[in-house]
């Protein structure tokens, strides 16, 4: 505040001029002569509220974030008075019901956290919204790339590194400073944590181009790299943010229908190398990367294998819609020779090092899906408190109560069913989780697309026109609404991700229920 100045309410009621134009907001005192010019809604609406309380009608308007941005326009307080509203601290938990899920708020309590779950909940919020938030907002709106000075700083706290889940790759890292938790202790509810966060932002092409390729791709040399120098070679550049990696299966030819790839590798005569034609389309971060973990066809299998960007690699952005920050990219590799030491996991049975990569990648959209459809979620009871229609608030009207309902129930409903699937891989390790998992994840992916959907929807009705709009109180809508289909699309359809599930189940269906 640029002044602890007190007034009385009769003196604000004496500055109503154009030479002198006051106003309060929840106790605070603001000089707006300077602003009536500059104030996007026109100069009238401020001289309609001259010396006056207009409380109501700026939140009616308004987030309560915009005030941030005009600190100077604050001269003093109401005497006797204080601000009713709390401006949110970084790191701090949401007051709201629902804003967070039920292990955050009191009094409720969850077998699956502990102490240390907690501490990385804190300090990742802190990072979101200290660091994160702002350059996920600037890259949304300018379809810039991340910038490598925040890959560093989130190198540099181990955030690189714990987007991958548990595993070695974590022993010996200081993660977030230290002190918070110890990296052979990480499980993943701590990884949930770290995904649930990061989409906090609400910037959905951000999301995607912030390492998105990495957290998918790179399990794959973990996992399948035959020499292990080679793969510590790999993973330091990747983990330090000297080089950008992505995860390159999806062709024109072939989506969800993996088995339907049509990129070749031939061997050369001398056995060295491979020679990779073909192309790859819709390739996250693919326009800025420097690895591609790449499924090919040799022979009439496929096969998986880490290409260098060289000669022969080339790389042209798609517009889609949602930022060009996510890097999505049209992907043509022409006679391209890879050595064959760059061969993940075994030829002709790719198909399971893509198959087993996908578990992680799925389960990790799920996470972000559950978090984003919540912060919707709280943005629909804010605003549904303080805006008024007919007289009323609109928390007032049953039918906005109802939609409420419905889209509590289904983030609660999945963050749920989230929290029992992570618990299984908690106590399963990578080839069980593979053979196990694949089905439970599917389904819950799909049920979560399918609540996005809902959510969107609803969420688009009681905003009206601000959640068509890009800027202002209504921009979280608007982004969802527009971009929560990637999340349906993206990792395998939500059909196929469905099927998947049934079809696993069957598997193990007794005999003797015929």
């Amino acid at each position: 505040m640029a002044s602890s100045k007190e007034f009385t309410r009769e003196e604000v009621r004496e500055h109503t001029s154009d030479d002198s134009l006051w106003c309060i907001i929840d106790s605070t005192v603001y000089d707006l002569t300077e602003f009536v010019d500059a104030h996007p809604g026109g100069e009238s609406v401020l001289r309609q509220i001259a010396g006056q309380d207009a409380t109501s009608v700026f939140y009616n308007l308004h987030r309560h974030e915009v005030l941030a941005k005009y600190p100077d326009l604050a001269v003093g307080t109401v005497r006797g008075e204080s601000p009713q509203v709390i401006t949110p601290q970084p790191g701090d938990l949401s007051k709201v019901p629902y804003a967070e899920p039920l292990w955050l708020a009191q009094p409720f309590r969850s077998p699956f956290y502990n102490d240390s779950h907690r501490r990385l909940r804190r300090a990742m919020r802190e990072f979101v919204d200290r660091h994160l938030a702002p350059e996920a907002a600037d890259c949304e709106a300018t379809g810039r790339h991340i910038g490598q000075d925040m890959i560093e700083r989130m190198s540099k706290l181990g955030i690189l590194h714990m987007r991958l889940g548990p595993g070695k790759h974590l022993h010996g890292v200081e993660l977030m400073g230290g002190g918070v938790v110890d990296g052979k202790e990480f499980d993943y509810f701590h990884d949930m944590i770290v995904a649930q966060e990061m989409a906090r932002t609400m910037t959905r092409g951000f999301q995607d181009g912030n390492m998105a390729g990495m957290t998918i791709g790179l399990t794959a040399v973990l996992n399948f790299a035959h020499d292990e120098a080679w793969k510590n070679k790999i993973a330091q550049e990747v983990f330090s943010g000297k080089k950008k990696l992505c995860l390159a299966i999806t062709e024109a030819f072939a989506g969800s229908d993996v088995a339907g790839l049509r990129t070749t590798a031939e061997k050369t005569p001398d056995g060295k190398h491979y020679i990779v034609n073909g192309t790859k389309k819709w390739i996250t971060n693919g326009t800025f990367c420097d690895y591609f973990v790449t499924g090919v066809r040799t022979g009439k299998a496929l096969s998986v294998l880490l290409i260098p960007r060289g000669e022969g690699v080339e790389t042209k952005a798609i517009k889609t819609s949602y930022s060009a920050a996510a890097g999505t990219s049209y992907v043509t590799f022409d006679n391209v020779k890879v050595p064959v030491e760059n061969l993940l996991g075994e030829e002709n049975k790719g198909i399971h090092v893509i198959l087993s990569n996908f578990n992680h990648e799925r389960w990790t959209m799920t996470c972000a899906t559950v978090r984003s459809c919540r912060t919707i979620v709280e943005e629909c009871l804010k605003w549904a408190n303080q805006r008024l229609v007919f007289g009323k608030r609109l928390i007032d009207q049953p039918v906005i109560r109802q939609k409420l309902a419905k889209m509590i129930a289904l983030v609660e409903a999945n963050q749920a069913w989230l929290e029992t699937i992570t618990y299984q891989m908690c106590h399963m390790p990578y080839k069980q989780q593979a053979q196990h998992l694949a089905g439970p994840i599917g389904l819950l992916k799909m049920s979560c697309t399918r609540a996005a959907h809902e959510v969107a929807d609803e969420a688009v009705q009681i905003w009206g026109g601000r959640g068509l709009t890009q800027t202002g109180m209504g921009k979280h809508i608007e982004m969802f609404n527009r971009t929560y289909k990637f999340d349906a699309i993206l990792g395998g359809a939500e059909e196929v991700l469905g099927d998947l599930g049934v079809r696993q189940a069957m598997r193990n269906f007794p005999k003797s229920m015929l």
